[in-house]
């Protein structure tokens, strides 16, 4: 999948395993990258991502990374973020395994702020 099209369940998916996790040990009821600033927010500092507000429709945000030569856009600041950390360390295509690939689809509790049905993780 597209770095660019990741969202929801499946970029916190790919966050995780940049971040190391083994794929058995991502869950994805927890790591909420793209939503919560607790754990999104340290990923921007430490890899210094800057972002800033574009007023594009559908891509409001714009993040880039200039040690790396990459720029992402997102709805949030933390969805571009995190898109362009991913594509920093994994590049601009993702094979993310078949459960989280279709997980955004067939969950229909999750909102945009990780699965609430405890499957997918």
């Amino acid at each position: 999948m597209k770095t660019s099209e990741l969202s929801g369940v499946q970029l916190d998916w790919a966050v995780a395993k940049c971040e190391g996790y083994p794929d058995e040990d991502i869950l994805v009821d927890y790591l909420n990258y793209s939503t919560e600033w607790r754990l999104g927010g340290s990923l921007i500092e430490r890899e210094a991502i800057n972002t800033e507000w574009t007023g594009i429709p559908n891509a409001q945000w714009f993040a880039s990374m200039e040690s790396e030569n990459l720029e992402a856009h997102g709805s949030t600041p933390l969805v571009a973020a995190m898109r362009c950390y991913v594509a920093s360390r994994l590049g601009e295509e993702v094979d993310l395994p078949v459960e989280i690939r279709n997980h955004e689809q067939d969950c229909p509790a999750t909102d945009g702020f990780g699965c609430k049905c405890g499957e997918g993780g």
